[in-house]
C-alpha cells in the first residue's frame, strides 16, 4: 500500500507567503483585484496551493485569526512586530496535524449542503417523511427526495439517523452516502461517521445493508443491531460490538472507556475552535469518562483533575497543549 505524503512537508516560503495572505485577508475589505491576485498565486505552484489549502483549514477551524495576530496585519510590512506575527502564524500553519490535508477544500465545498452545523454546533431535523437526522459538529449533508428513493448524502461530519415508514403506495428506499459507499435503512436508528478515507456505521436498532462501490467487487454486507463497523470505498473492516455511547454526543457528552489520550483529543479537538494537542510522553495514558463536549475548557480542567497532566494556552487559549504533570 502506498506511503500517504506527510502534509507537513510543505516550503516554509510557501508558508510565509500563505501567512501573508491570510493576514491580509483579516484586514477586511478585501477587493475583487486582490482576490484575484491570490487564485493566482496560488495557482502559480503545487506548494502554493497546497500551503493556501492548509491556510484556509486554520482559518476554518479557528473562525477568525486571534487578535494579536489580526491587529500584526494593520502594521507597516516594515513593521518588527508583523514580521514576528509573520513568522508565528507560519509555524502555526506547518504544526497543523498530518491527516487534516487539503482533500477536503477540494471537494464539493461543504457550506453549499443544505444543511450544516459549525464546530461545536449540533442541529436536529425532521425531514417530509417523519424520519430524523441529528447533526454532529462540523457537518454537511444534503437531503435528495425524489419518486424513486430517500437519499442523505453525508459530505462531511457524522449524523444520527432515525427512520420513518414511508407512506407513499410505492415505498422509496431511505439511503445514506459518502464518499466511501452507500447504506439503506432496513427500519432502523443508526449513526454514520464520513472518517476519510473511511466510513464509520454503527446500528443502535434494526439493521441497514452497505453497499460498496461496483467497482470494488465486493459483495453488499447487513450489519445488525449493536454492531459496528468501518469501511473504505474497497473493503469492509471487522464487525464489533457497539452501544449507545456510540450516540452519547447526540446528548453533549464524550464517552471514553479506557480511551488513549491521543485518541480522546483528537476526537475533543473535532468540538472545539482552535487546537488541542497532547505531548507524545502521554498519548498512550488511558482516559475514562464521560465529559461534556459543549464546554471544552471544563473538559481539560476535568482531566487535569483526574489524571496527572497539565493544561498549557497559547494564543489566548487557541492552542491548547497537554503534557505530564
Amino acid at each position: 500500500m502506498p506511503t500517504q505524503r506527510n502534509d507537513a512537508q510543505i516550503d516554509p516560503q510557501a508558508l510565509e507567503e500563505a501567512a501573508e495572505w491570510l493576514m491580509r485577508l483579516g484586514e477586511g475589505d478585501f477587493s475583487a483585484s486582490q482576490r484575484a491576485e491570490l487564485e493566482r498565486w496560488s495557482a502559480s505552484s503545487p506548494e502554493r496551493h497546497r500551503a493556501w489549502a492548509r491556510a484556509q483549514v486554520l482559518q476554518g477551524k479557528l473562525g477568525t485569526l486571534p487578535r494579536s495576530l489580526a491587529m500584526s496585519a494593520l502594521d507597516r510590512p516594515s513593521n518588527p512586530s508583523r514580521r514576528i506575527a509573520l513568522a508565528k502564524l507560519a509555524t502555526i500553519l506547518a504544526l497543523l496535524p498530518v491527516g487534516w490535508g487539503s482533500w477536503k477544500l477540494l471537494e464539493a465545498q461543504p457550506w453549499t449542503a443544505d444543511y450544516r452545523t459549525s464546530v461545536g454546533q449540533r442541529r436536529e431535523l425532521t425531514l417530509d417523511d417523519g424520519s430524523r437526522i441529528t447533526l454532529n459538529t462540523d457537518t454537511a449533508i444534503d437531503v435528495l427526495f425524489d419518486a424513486q428513493q430517500r437519499l442523505i448524502r453525508l459530505r462531511e461530519g457524522e449524523i444520527l439517523v432515525q427512520t420513518a415508514p414511508d407512506n407513499l403506495p410505492q415505498p422509496r428506499p431511505f439511503l445514506v452516502s459518502t464518499r466511501q459507499g452507500r447504506i439503506q435503512a432496513l427500519g432502523t436508528r443508526f449513526t454514520v461517521r464520513e472518517w476519510q478515507p473511511h466510513t464509520r456505521l454503527a446500528v443502535l436498532d434494526g439493521a441497514v445493508r452497505i453497499e460498496l462501490p461496483p467497482e470494488s467487487g465486493v459483495a453488499p454486507r447487513i450489519v445488525n443491531a449493536g454492531q459496528r463497523t468501518d469501511f473504505s470505498s474497497h473493503a469492509f473492516g471487522q464487525q464489533v460490538a457497539a452501544d449507545d455511547s456510540v450516540s452519547a454526543w447526540t446528548q453533549g457528552m464524550l464517552m471514553a472507556d479506557n480511551m488513549r489520550l491521543a485518541d480522546f483529543v483528537a476526537e475533543l479537538a473535532r468540538y472545539r475552535k482552535g487546537f488541542v494537542r497532547c505531548d507524545p510522553a502521554v498519548a498512550d495514558l488511558r482516559i475514562s469518562g464521560a465529559f461534556p463536549i459543549s464546554d471544552s475548557q471544563r473538559t481539560l480542567k476535568m482531566l487535569v483533575q483526574t489524571y496527572p497532566l497539565i493544561a498549557t494556552g497559547h494564543l489566548s487559549g487557541y492552542w491548547i497543549t497537554l503534557s505530564p504533570a
